[in-house]
C-alpha cells in the first residue's frame, strides 16, 4: 500500500477518535452539570430553616434561612440587573439577636433614592451564600460603594461576621431596593455547545481525511 495513504489514513483516524472522544466527554459533563443545577435548585427552593450558630461555607451554600434581626445602612455594591439596567446591591447590617452578619436586601436603580439609611426591623426568608466576584481586575471600593461582593472584606470593613444572606422575601416589602434573590441562572452550563462543536469537527475531519485519501488513490498508479 502506497506510505503516503497509510501515513494519512493513520493520521485521519487518530483524529478522528481524539474529536470524537472530547465530544463523547462534553456529553457526559452536560449530564453532570445537569444534574448539578438540579441539585442547587432543589437546595435553593428547600424549606427555610433557622440561621445555624456557624455555617459552613461548603455545606450551607445555598441554604435557606427565615430570619428576624435590625437591619441597618452598610454598603452598596455595583450590579446589573435584567430590564434595570446598572444599580446597586444593596448590603446591610443584620442585627440578629445580637449577632451581627451581612444582607443583601436587593437591587436598586442608579437614579432612584437611597431609602435604605434608617435602621428597621425585617423577617427575612433568603439563601446562605458566599459569592465569588473578586478578580484582578476588580476596582478598589470607592468609600461605600464596592465593585463585588467581597464578603470577608466587606464583613470586616463593617465589623461583622463574614456570613451573608441574600434576601428572596421581605417583610415588611416597603423599599426601593427588591430582593434579587439566589438562582443558578448565573451558573454556565455550555457542554451542550462544546459537544457539538466537537462533533462537528469530527465530521469536518472524517471528510477531509476522506478527500485527501480519494485524491491519492486517483493520483497512485495503477498495476497493469
Amino acid at each position: 500500500m502506497n506510505g503516503k495513504l497509510i501515513l494519512t489514513l493513520v493520521f485521519g483516524i487518530t483524529g478522528l477518535i481524539i474529536l470524537v472522544w472530547l465530544g463523547s466527554w462534553q456529553v457526559s459533563r452536560l449530564a453532570w452539570k445537569t444534574d448539578a443545577l438540579a441539585e442547587i435548585d432543589a437546595r435553593i427552593q428547600a424549606t427555610a430553616v433557622a440561621l445555624p450558630e456557624q455555617p459552613d461555607p461548603i455545606k450551607d451554600r445555598y441554604l435557606p434561612v427565615t430570619v428576624t434581626g435590625l437591619a441597618s445602612p452598610g454598603v452598596q455594591v455595583f450590579a446589573t440587573a435584567k430590564n434595570q439596567g446598572a444599580g446597586y446591591r444593596m448590603i446591610s447590617i443584620f442585627d440578629v439577636q445580637g449577632r451581627k452578619i451581612l444582607l443583601d436586601r436587593g437591587f436598586r436603580r442608579q437614579d432612584t433614592v437611597d431609602d435604605l439609611d434608617t435602621a428597621v426591623e425585617l423577617t427575612v426568608t433568603g439563601n446562605l451564600l458566599w459569592p465569588d466576584e473578586v478578580d484582578g481586575f476588580t476596582p478598589a471600593p470607592d468609600g461605600t460603594t464596592w465593585y463585588a461582593r467581597d464578603i470577608p472584606a466587606i464583613a470586616m470593613s463593617l465589623d461583622v461576621d463574614p456570613i451573608l444572606i441574600v434576601a428572596r422575601n421581605v417583610t415588611p416589602n416597603t423599599f426601593i431596593a427588591r430582593p434579587m434573590p439566589v438562582t443558578s441562572d448565573g451558573i454556565p452550563n455550555d457542554h451542550l455547545g462544546y459537544a457539538i462543536t466537537w462533533f462537528s469537527l469530527a465530521f469536518i475531519w472524517l471528510v477531509m481525511t476522506a478527500a485527501v485519501v480519494w485524491r491519492i488513490r486517483q493520483q497512485t498508479p495503477k498495476l497493469q
